[in-house]
C-alpha cells in the first residue's frame, strides 16, 4: 500500500488534492505536511504534521520512519510573491526540489509529483495554441525556477530512473481556499467580492486573456497523470495542460448573470507585466493522447459552481 507525503499541503493546490488522495488511499497512507501550524485545522481527514521542507534532516526522518513511497511536492514562492522576494523564490523552489529529487533516490520512492506552470513560457513564446515544444525565456523568477525545475525532473527520471510526473498548470481556481500570492488569483477573490455585494478592484486590463482551470479539473489530471502506466508517460520535464481562456471582463459577465448589480473597475498594477508575459491559449495535445486528458468544466459551469459553493467555506457578509 503506498504511503503519501504531500509537503505543502495547506496552499489552494494542495488543500483539495490532500482531501482526493485521503479519499483514495486512507486517512492512515497520507501525511499532510506544512510550515503553518494553523494549517492542522483543515486536515482532520488525515494525518498532519508541521514541517519545513528547508529542515532537510527533518524531512528526511519523516521519509525514513513513515516509510514513504510517493512525495507530493507543492510548497512553492508564487509568482506575484517571488517578485517581491527573488533571492528567497529562488532559494525554496529550487533547493526543495532538489532536495526531495535527492530523497526519491535515495529511499528508491514510487513516484515523486511537481507541479510546473504557464509561467515557464515568456514574451517570445508563440501566445496562442502555445505548444508543448517552445521558446521558453521567462521573465519572472517563478518561472525562471519552473523552468529549471522541469530540467531537473527529466535528468533525474534519465539518469537515476526517478519516476517523477509534472504538470504546466494554467492559473487555478478553486473556491475551498483563499488565494496564495500568484498573478492568477484575481479570479478567485472576485468571486468573494461579488458575494459580499463588494465593488471589485482588478489588478489587470478587462483584456487579458489567460488559460485557466477550475480546481476539480486540476485535481482530477493530477490524479489521472500519477496513476496512468508508467509507459504512458512519455513527457519528463512536465506537461502542458489547458481547460479554459478567459479576461477579467468574461469572468465578470459570467458573475453578472448571477448578480446582475455586481460592479468592477480595473487598476493594473505589477502583476499586469507578468501576466503579459503568459500565454493566452495553450496546446495540451500530448496530455490528452498520452494518457486521455480531458477537462470538465468551461467559465458558465465553473462560475456557477463557485457562486453555489462558496458560502460553505467562507462566511458571507450579506
Amino acid at each position: 500500500m503506498e504511503k503519501i507525503l504531500v509537503i505543502g499541503a495547506a496552499g489552494q493546490l494542495g488543500s483539495e488534492l490532500t482531501k482526493a488522495l485521503t479519499d483514495r488511499f486512507g486517512s492512515e497512507h497520507v501525511i499532510a505536511t506544512d510550515l503553518n501550524a494553523e494549517a492542522k485545522e483543515k486536515f482532520d481527514f488525515c494525518r498532519f504534521q508541521v514541517l519545513d521542507i528547508m529542515d532537510q534532516e527533518s524531512v528526511r526522518s519523516l521519509v525514513k520512519n513513515e516509510k514513504i513511497t510517493q512525495i507530493y511536492h507543492l510548497a512553492a514562492v508564487l509568482s506575484a510573491t517571488g517578485e517581491k522576494r527573488p533571492l528567497f523564490a529562488w532559494e525554496l523552489n529550487m533547493e526543495s526540489l532538489l532536495f526531495v529529487l535527492e530523497l526519491a533516490r535515495e529511499f528508491n520512492l514510487n513516484k515523486v509529483y511537481w507541479p510546473s506552470s504557464i509561467a515557464v513560457f515568456g514574451p517570445n513564446t508563440p501566445k496562442i495554441n502555445t505548444p508543448q515544444y517552445c521558446v521558453k525565456e521567462p521573465n519572472t523568477v517563478y518561472g525562471i525556477s519552473k523552468q529549471a525545475g522541469e530540467r531537473w525532473c527529466e535528468y533525474y527520471f534519465q539518469k537515476y530512473g526517478v519516476d517523477v510526473r509534472s504538470l504546466r498548470y494554467p492559473g487555478l481556481i478553486g473556491y475551498k481556499a483563499l488565494p496564495g500570492g500568484g498573478t492568477t488569483d484575481y479570479a478567485v477573490d472576485i468571486y468573494h467580492k461579488a458575494l459580499n455585494g463588494e465593488k471589485f478592484t482588478c489588478f489587470l486590463r478587462e483584456d487579458s486573456m489567460l488559460p485557466m482551470m477550475y480546481m476539480p479539473d486540476a485535481i482530477k489530471a493530477t490524479i489521472d497523470l500519477m496513476e496512468a502506466p508508467i509507459e504512458n508517460v512519455k513527457i519528463r520535464s512536465s506537461y502542458n495542460l489547458a481547460g479554459m481562456s478567459f479576461s477579467p471582463k468574461d469572468i465578470y459577465e459570467s458573475i453578472l448573470e448571477h448578480h446582475p448589480d455586481f460592479k468592477i473597475n480595473y487598476e493594473p498594477d505589477f502583476r499586469q507585466q507578468i501576466a503579459d508575459g503568459w500565454p493566452d491559449s495553450i496546446d495540451d495535445h500530448f496530455a490528452r493522447d498520452h494518457w486521455g486528458w480531458k477537462p470538465a468544466y468551461g467559465l458558465k459551469e465553473m462560475t456557477k459552481d463557485i457562486l453555489e459553493n462558496l458560502p460553505k467555506f467562507f462566511s458571507i457578509k450579506l
